[in-house]
């Protein structure tokens, strides 16, 4: 007997890591958990726009297949029978990845990137795609393909991006689990408009490929979900090396991220970055609640400070280097389809084809500094916390916010600051939910650690939320 609708948003209300508890004990059959989040994405997405692409055919089918492996007493992965929608720049076999542009609007790839294959390896159903926009470039989400992404917060509010479609869709409930990728904030920003929580890993922790460049360290891909926990479910499975990515990093065990993330921290050496280091302006509205955040940790019996990692070159190291990537990215199809790229894509590839050998050694010897300043900065503080985004979220009608308390911000680029200067350093940056403004907008606490620590930030993070709850709060429905 079909689910009713109150019953399908009760079981799309639970995280992702006790839906998988019931399914792997069979309280619960993929066939029931799959039907009720695509009758929630047909009630809800429509005001949202954040799942572009939708199989729901294909998804019952593989809940079928999965129900039929439960029956056989088969080993059963750590995400089986979760539904999940891939990012819409991530390759789908048979599924079209349309990168948010007109120029693979009907693109259907015949093969799946590696994070699918492992995501999906792990018992994962693929539902659809998840809205981006125009090549993942900027922290908002929308195109000439699908339109925009809207805040489930506040449907005339952007979701962020570039992984917006991914964090609406956790938000709004129509998905327990999702995949983003981050070169400068496009995982983090958007976790924080929508209250759900996205990590930004060590480059190297998640391998990306395909790829054009395998030596890429400021592009990473990485979990997110409602919780700390359920973004460690998913970190365990994409976490792990591959041979053909040169930086990918060794996991003695992945399934350890899944454990449970139980931490005291009591002593807890924290430095506390409200415009890290006066670098970046911040919204009055921000900084009121991430000023709150301190005393949070202050409470749990951490060791405070006013302090910010050495970022002095990682304005230019980052817009270089992701000037450098574009241009190597999308150099031909500037050469080919100029007019069907939007105008900001072009002037980030043309800044790429002026730059010099003499530029880009700068900006790598720069990115060495950052990283043996991380490593230092991260030998006297546990933890660096800081606002994830310099804004709430803003009008979906806008490309990008103009103006950052009182300060003009001239490009699309520019109110990332927050973000993308803190890619720069090569360590793992938790986004995770610090409360909201008295208008009701969610704002982002980031976390970050170590390199290679994603472990421990997520232990911390996961004390944090214990302690706030901010991530319980769900938004009001968009469409019923």
């Amino acid at each position: 007997m079909p689910l009713s609708p109150l019953e399908a948003d009760a079981l799309c209300a639970l995280d992702a890591v006790e839906l998988a508890a019931r399914l792997r004990r069979r309280e619960l059959s993929a066939r029931e958990v799959v039907a009720a989040h695509l009758d929630r994405i047909e009630r809800v997405n429509p005001a949202l726009n954040a799942i572009v692409t939708l199989d729901a055919e294909g998804a019952a089918r593989a809940a079928a297949r999965a129900d039929e492996r439960a029956a056989s007493g088969a080993e059963l992965g750590p995400l089986h029978g979760l539904p999940i929608a891939f990012k819409d720049t991530h390759l789908t076999r048979g599924m079209r990845t349309t990168h948010g542009s007109p120029l693979f609007a009907d693109h259907v790839p015949d093969e799946d990137e590696l994070l699918v294959q492992r995501i999906e390896s792990a018992g994962a159903i693929r539902v659809g795609k998840t809205n981006v926009p125009e090549f993942a470039a900027g922290s908002h989400t929308f195109n000439t393909v699908f339109g925009a992404t809207r805040n489930p917060y506040d449907t005339t509010r952007s979701a962020g991006g570039s992984s917006g479609g991914a964090a609406a869709a956790l938000a709004a409930r129509l998905t327990p689990i999702a995949d983003g990728s981050d070169m400068g904030g496009s995982l983090r920003n958007p976790a924080s408009f929508c209250n759900v929580v996205g990590l930004r890993p060590t480059p190297g922790r998640v391998p990306a490929l395909p790829s054009g460049d395998v030596w890429e360290t400021l592009a990473v891909a990485g979990p997110m979900g409602r919780t700390v926990a359920d973004t460690a479910l998913l970190l365990s499975v994409m976490a792990g090396p591959d041979p053909r990515s040169p930086l990918s990093l060794e996991v003695p065990d992945p399934a350890a991220y899944r454990a449970p993330l139980e931490r005291d921290l009591t002593g807890l050496r924290v430095a506390y970055a409200p415009d890290l280091g006066g670098r970046v302006p911040v919204d009055p509205e921000v900084r009121a609640v991430v000023d709150r955040q301190a005393a949070v940790f202050a409470d749990l019996g951490c060791r405070v400070a006013e302090d910010c990692p050495d970022l002095d070159g990682a304005e230019h190291a980052f817009r270089t280097l992701r000037a450098h990537a574009f241009h190597q990215g999308f150099g031909p199809l500037l050469d080919a389809h100029r007019d069907s790229l939007k105008s900001s894509l072009v002037q980030n590839i043309e800044e790429g084809v002026r730059l010099t050998g003499a530029d880009l050694a700068r900006a790598r010897g720069e990115l060495t500094r950052l990283h043996l300043a991380a490593v230092d900065f991260f030998g006297r503080y546990d933890v660096l916390i800081a606002p994830v985004s310099q804004v709430v979220p803003f009008a979906v009608e806008s490309e990008y916010p103009e103006i950052v308390d009182g300060q003009p911000q001239h490009t699309y680029l520019d109110w990332m600051r927050s973000a993308y200067l803190v890619s720069a350093l090569g360590a793992p940056a938790l986004s995770v939910p610090a409360g909201f403004t008295p208008s009701g907008l969610p704002v982002g606490l980031q976390i970050v650690a170590a390199p290679r620590a994603e472990r421990f930030v997520l232990e911390v993070g996961a004390a944090y939320e214990a302690a706030t709850g901010h991530g319980r709060h769900a938004p009001a429905p968009a469409s019923s």
